[in-house]
């Protein structure tokens, strides 16, 4: 990960390149902590680290969120790909770790990525990190009370009694979708007294019933099926073995739950489900709806009102079929859209949604060439007549993956992320040699920022 300083120049961005900000987490030199109930458990202690708090690095991070008090999460994902060696113990399945990791290399060559010789080191991965951009000295601190899995997010939203939740999918085919919600309440008039607050609370996973209520089953040790007969000896174990703690309580199995974001006018929260092309006709389910889902889709939950406020903190929600992606003009595509979506306002494979201050709601795809389309940035209402009517905004360059989605308060500037343009061409012969287009040059990511000619609202 990278904290880098921008700021607009005669109208133009640009990097401050002295910042006091500027800094790089690095897997193989930053010190993170681990915090919360996890925090020097047995499963997570190593050589180089024998109290199992002290984590040198993060790995393969993706989407995030920041905190009221300004902090960033960053979603440890696919940590699985990088652990070698052979160890049939459960809590290693249950996350893919086979043996057989797609980057066999780290293992051969750095001990902490064998599992053989550190088994404790995959547990140490797969964490939500807190992690202050203003200040430098912070360490990163992994916050185990919010769950271990292949984290695509971790965005925030207030209860309406002054606490905070943290929404997060697990990305991966017939995963779920968790919300986690701290015990303290957060102080918007002292940001150190917020230090801590991620550390206890109560992490929840959900069940969307057919009659469209959606239930958020606690997951605490001790309640339930979470016990020592089913081999839990703590809160700690419940948080070590997540997903399959999450099993155990029956929620509903999702097709790759990626982003989870709340409308910042509404405080209706909004579910990116990439796609799931192993789901078969005997497993679709109301929040499922289509076997062999190569289109995706997007789910509304919604907060019951508690004293006028919207309760992020409630147990019951309600739930509604937001959007299915698809070709609307293709009958067994089974799409789902707003009125008055055009040829061009179609998308599939949603993987990262953000907000404008509007409320209006922008979704990021990750997959759509593979219907000879390029990934992009859609933009529709989710109230009123233009409810669900997808437009398409921008589209980034062959074989590479949309994502970022930022707005300045003022909306007035863009902030994307253009990730592995010409991914899996060869290097003589691209498929891109974006940005550059020079011969040169290979392509490259990096962030692009959008603004009006007029430097007016975003999308106006």
């Amino acid at each position: 990960m990278s904290v880098v300083e921008v700021k607009r120049d005669g109208g133009t961005w640009q990097v401050v390149k002295d910042s006091t900000y500027n800094r790089r987490i690095s897997l193989w030199q930053t010190e993170c902590l681990m915090s919360g109930p996890v925090a020097g458990h047995d499963k997570v202690k190593t050589k180089a680290d024998p109290t199992g708090t002290k984590v040198i690095g993060t790995i393969n991070n993706c989407a995030g969120g920041w905190t009221p008090w300004g902090t960033y999460l960053s979603g440890e994902e696919n940590f699985h790909q990088y652990f070698a060696g052979k160890n049939d113990a459960p809590i290693y399945k249950r996350y893919g770790i086979s043996g057989k990791p797609e980057y066999p290399a780290w293992g051969k060559y750095f001990d902490r990525f064998d599992i053989e010789k550190e088994p404790g080191e995959p547990n140490r991965f797969g964490w939500v990190l807190e992690v202050d951009p203003y200040d430098p000295k912070a360490a990163p601190k992994k916050r185990t009370a919010m769950g271990h899995f292949k984290h695509e997010n971790a965005t925030t939203a207030l209860t309406a009694d002054g606490r905070v939740a943290v929404y997060s999918g697990d990305d991966e085919r017939f995963e779920y979708v968790y919300k986690f919600v701290t015990k303290g309440k957060y102080n918007a008039t002292d940001r150190k007294a917020n230090a801590d607050l991620l550390d206890e609370g109560t992490l929840y996973v959900a069940r969307f019933d057919k009659d469209g209520s959606l239930t958020w089953l606690p997951m605490v040790f001790g309640q339930g099926p979470l016990t020592a007969e089913n081999g839990f000896a703590s809160q700690a174990d419940v948080l070590l073995e997540t997903r399959r703690a999450a099993d155990l309580l029956k929620p509903t199995p999702m097709d790759r739950p990626e982003d989870v974001e709340a409308s910042p006018v509404t405080g209706k929260v909004y579910v990116a489900l990439t796609k799931n092309d192993r789901r078969t006709p005997d497993q679709v389910d109301p929040a499922n709806q289509r076997f062999y889902n190569v289109y995706g889709h997007i789910i509304e939950m919604v907060p019951p009102t508690v004293d006028g406020k919207v309760d992020h903190g409630a147990e019951v929600f309600e739930w509604d079929m937001f959007l299915r992606g698809g070709d609307p003009t293709k009958k067994n595509a089974g799409a789902k859209y707003g009125a008055g979506v055009t040829e061009a306002g179609w998308f599939a494979n949603p993987d990262n949604v953000t907000f404008d201050s509007q409320g209006r709601l922008w979704i990021l795809t990750d997959g759509f060439p593979d219907f000879d389309v390029a990934d992009g940035l859609w933009c529709c209402d989710t109230e009123g007549d233009a409810r669900g009517q997808t437009r398409h905004f921008f589209a980034v360059p062959k074989d590479a993956e949309m994502c970022g989605g930022a707005f300045t308060p003022d909306d007035k500037a863009l902030f994307l992320s253009i990730q592995h343009p010409g991914e899996d061409s060869l290097y003589d012969k691209p498929s891109t040699r974006w940005p550059d287009f020079k011969d040169d040059m290979p392509p490259r990511p990096a962030v692009v920022v959008i603004v009006k000619k007029d430097g007016g609202v975003i999308g106006s």
